[in-house]
């Protein structure tokens, strides 16, 4: 799996942190999405997928 995110879409809403905090973060002056693994281990496979559909500018795209 690859996580990709596009920082432009992004309107920092956090979600994706709440849904895998050990992939995701965010920027503390503007709230963006920081990818923390962009190859995250199998099992966060399912939290990492859970974040990128509940985003809601869709920033998140994930390559299997």
């Amino acid at each position: 799996m690859k996580v990709l995110i596009d920082e432009e879409k992004c309107v920092a809403a956090g979600q994706c942190v709440n849904a895998s905090p050990d992939v995701f973060d965010q920027r503390d002056e503007d709230g963006i999405v920081v990818l923390l693994h962009e190859n995250p281990p199998a099992e966060l496979a399912d939290d990492v997928r859970n974040a990128a559909a509940v985003c809601p500018a869709l920033a998140i795209r994930i390559e299997e």
